[in-house]
């Protein structure tokens, strides 16, 4: 085994070791920093340039995590069927959240793009940051985005959602389960339902499937929102 094989194994064990350390502080300790989407990026970048491991090394194993992002995203359908008793429920709540969380985010990074110059790539793939990461990197594509760039604009969105979203209910006087749940949800995806579970079993519900169907919409009226947004 040469020592490229060997460096890819170790950037494989850094980047699950890394993963599943940050998961088992953030249980004990429940603070934003330790959050496994925060603090494992952090780590691994930290080791990768500390140990000179070249990025398509690093890459060589760890490429098929990406790969299960597919099967992920097939697995949300679990949840659909699960609570499809609270859909029946509040079905307006939640397509109002849905279509809301959708269009103003597009809206929202679309307008920003225009005030602050960006080069092209990056403007392309920001706009489908308001879903999570699976269906973000099925949706880029129409926009032209570049996968990668789209992956962290997802991570930082849900990062920053989930940390000011709490406060911003507080402000506007959003006290109900529902309201909560489709906030987080639409607006933090991945991270905002984390966060709306912390709240409340309903809260985390709600904002899991609004953060699903949020993402099928983007996926589906992906070219439709492209024509709109280019």
């Amino acid at each position: 085994m040469n020592q490229s094989t060997l460096l890819a194994l170790l950037s494989l064990a850094i980047t699950v070791g890394s993963y599943y350390i940050a998961k088992a502080m953030y249980k004990r300790h429940k603070t934003w920093w330790l959050l496994p989407s925060i603090l494992a990026p952090v780590v691994v970048v930290i080791l990768v340039v500390l140990l000179s491991i070249p990025l398509p090394t690093y890459f060589e194993y760890t490429h098929w995590l990406v790969t299960l992002l597919a099967p992920a995203t097939i697995a949300f359908a679990i949840p659909i069927y699960r609570e499809r008793k609270l859909i029946r429920q509040y079905p307006l709540t939640i397509t109002c959240g849905v279509i809301a969380g959708v269009m103003f985010g597009l809206t929202s990074t679309w307008l920003l793009t225009k005030v602050i110059p960006l080069p092209d790539e990056l403007v392309h793939s920001v706009l489908v940051r308001s879903v999570s990461t699976p269906f973000a990197l099925q949706a880029t594509s129409a926009f032209g985005g570049v996968p990668e760039l789209t992956a962290l604009m997802v991570m930082l969105t849900g990062i920053i959602g989930m940390v000011i979203g709490e406060p911003l209910m507080k402000l506007f006087k959003i006290h109900t389960s529902l309201g909560k749940g489709v906030a987080l949800g639409a607006s933090a995806h991945g991270s905002g339902t984390a966060k709306a579970t912390e709240i409340g079993q309903q809260e985390g519900v709600v904002a899991s499937l609004t953060m699903i169907f949020a993402g099928i919409v983007m996926v589906i009226f992906a070219p439709v929102f492209a024509w709109m947004f280019s």
